[in-house]
């Protein structure tokens, strides 16, 4: 059987990509689409839109003389953050966007599937700009994976508003052992090679690869349940400012937070809001929708910290990418195994790290309008490692950088600790 050209492989990866994130808007009512409850959230509307904008705005706009954009308005509406190419609509203002229909979105993307089609089956290795075009197709596509991955998280956050607690899907209970004990794992210190070394694709903030020094360090076999951070909870710990960076303590002050997140205490029982749903806390399942401070509180309380990035990437060189992604159809973490070594680095929570978001040594951004995509960000972040459960498979690897600022919980964020 003859293999596929790389632009009909990158082809075939468009269409799988697409469908799967108009897969994951299958369970939705059409009232479900224009929520926004928070600045930071968007609602699903705008993410199949915007998805559709960057393939239009980075590719079609830009290789095909003769384009016709699906609509004038869409430049502006569905920009998020690129100054370069216009003035994005305001984000706080996305859910006011009653027009476009919903309709009229789906059939934006048909339209832009249509000549994304066409412009890939058109690319050859003597067309003008094939690198690029295949570049900023690969970006599109990851950039698609991340927005699969917000378009359920934002969802989340905008269906908890409703005092009905509506669930996304209906999903079974999670059946599992009991917790297996906490353990620190040993792990040498010395030189190591951290960022992408590979040959496909990566995001800037991922390279150069380089090394780095660390002393020998003992890792967490497991993430933080919800029972352990139970115990911190009624231990006093929020209610005990020596556990808090400043910042952490005005902010849990500032918000009277008591509880992760998705937390409700009824009757005198934790309960816990999933995307199933609101359930019974369930002690054995890893705590999630954790904030930075809320993180470092508890890595203090248990007298340990967290890890540095380049501990997490360290760990996890010689790791098979195991565990709950998205394609599970969990959307939730679930429990740690009964077995030995270190579990749960990919997949279940996103893993605080104790780095804030820089650049790399010899760190550049992609050429053009694109290199808004991640560099202007790296001021007052922190990293996270390591995906979670409705993070694609393929778009986590072990030198992803993920970053959000400290006060941020409305992601899947976990906790794992660190010893000396």
């Amino acid at each position: 059987m003859k293999e596929l050209s790389k632009p009909l492989q990158l082809y075939e990866e468009y269409i799988n990509t697409r469908k799967q994130t108009e897969l994951l808007c299958n369970p939705l009512a059409i009232e479900d689409y224009c929520l926004q409850a928070i600045t930071e959230t968007s609602p699903v509307k705008w993410h199949l839109a915007h998805t559709t904008w960057f393939f239009e705005t980075f590719l079609l706009k830009r290789e095909l003389k003769n384009y016709e954009p699906y609509h004038w308005s869409f430049e502006q509406l569905f920009n998020s953050y690129y100054q370069g190419v216009g003035t994005p609509f305001p984000r706080e203002k996305r859910h006011l966007l009653s027009r476009p229909t919903v309709r009229d979105i789906y059939n934006y993307r048909r339209y832009v599937d249509n000549e994304m089609k066409q412009l890939l089956h058109r690319c050859n290795p003597i067309s003008s700009g094939y690198d690029d075009i295949l570049f900023r197709t690969e970006l599109g596509l990851n950039h698609e994976q991340q927005h699969q991955e917000l378009l359920l998280t934002d969802l989340k956050y905008n269906l908890f508003q409703n005092p009905l607690y509506p669930a996304y899907e209906e999903i079974s209970d999670p059946t599992h052992n009991e917790t297996p004990m906490l353990e620190f794992i040993e792990l040498p210190g010395g030189e190591h090679t951290v960022g992408y070394q590979g040959q496909a694709f990566a995001f800037d903030n991922e390279i150069p690869a380089h090394k780095v020094f660390l002393p020998p360090y003992r890792l967490a076999s497991r993430l933080v349940t919800n029972g352990d951070y139970l115990e911190f909870i009624e231990d006093g710990g929020y209610q005990t400012p020596a556990l808090w960076l400043a910042d952490g303590w005005e902010c849990i002050q500032k918000h009277q937070w008591q509880a992760p997140l998705y937390w409700k205490k009824m009757e005198g029982d934790f309960f816990e809001y999933t995307l199933a749903g609101l359930r019974p806390l369930d002690l054995n399942l890893p705590v999630t929708h954790i904030s930075f401070y809320e993180a470092d509180a508890y890595a203090r309380w248990a007298n340990c910290r967290l890890p540095s990035e380049f501990e997490w990437e360290s760990a996890v060189s010689t790791t098979h990418k195991d565990g709950n992604f998205l394609e599970s159809g969990h959307y939730h973490p679930q429990a740690a195994r009964l077995s030995n070594g270190i579990q749960q680095l990919f997949g279940d929570t996103w893993e605080w790290t104790s780095s804030s978001y820089q650049a790399y040594p010899g760190f550049q951004t992609f050429n053009g309008e694109i290199g808004e995509y991640n560099g202007k960000f790296m001021c007052n972040q922190i990293v996270l490692r390591g995906g979670s459960c409705v993070s694609p498979r393929k778009h986590i690897r072990a030198s992803y950088r993920n970053f959000f600022y400290p006060h941020h919980r409305w992601q899947f964020s976990g906790i794992r600790l660190v010893m000396n």
